[in-house]
């Protein structure tokens, strides 16, 4: 089973190889693969379609939904897996929020699942509105390269609590659930 990733991140690599090397993998592989015991994760550079900073929830899904297609048409996989952070708001709640959205697509099943959502601080929040992105104001605020590469804004705000490439892997289990569950 070829899967390929729609991104040249290695954090969003790291976070479908964690998926799929669970116990739930398995299920996966047979599900979708006549090969069950043979599974590659490749990166796929592809564009999102959307901006450098997706804002909303229907921006970056949609972003996580371009990356996905574009795996597919990109090559001969047999799924195409999309992630895509971005900043959003609640209803309900004040300020915004880094979310996180995934999108699993086998050319004819398109699934979507969510990662957690982290508020983000005043000054980072302000600086995001005003048009700036998250992961290069990450990198300012932290006095560091690449962060986005790395533990992400989410291991940041929490202190390594949360790990970057375990928060998308919660949003591609999520996506997943169609292809290894009986209830959908």
């Amino acid at each position: 089973m070829r899967v390929g990733v729609g991104s040249g991140n290695p954090v969003k690599r790291r976070a479908v190889e964690r998926v799929l090397e669970s116990s739930r993998g398995a299920d996966l592989a047979d599900e979708c693969s006549e090969n069950p015991t043979t599974v590659t994760v490749e990166s796929v550079p592809v564009s999102s379609g959307v901006s450098e900073q997706p804002t909303g929830h229907a921006e970056t899904v949609a972003g996580a939904e371009n990356r996905a297609d574009a795996v597919l048409e990109a090559g001969a996989y047999d799924l195409g897996i999309g992630i895509e952070g971005g900043v959003a708001g609640f209803d309900g709640a004040d300020g915004f929020f880094l979310v996180m959205w995934a999108v699993v697509s086998d050319g004819s099943r398109t699934s979507r699942g969510a990662g957690p959502s982290l508020e983000l601080p005043t000054d980072i929040a302000t600086r995001i509105a005003s048009g700036e992105e998250l992961g290069p104001v990450m990198d300012d605020v932290l006095d560091a390269e690449g962060v986005a590469r790395r533990g992400g804004a989410a291991g940041a705000l929490t202190s390594g609590r949360v790990d970057r490439a375990d928060a998308l892997a919660t949003a591609v289990a999520g996506a997943l659930g169609p292809f290894v569950s009986d209830l959908y």
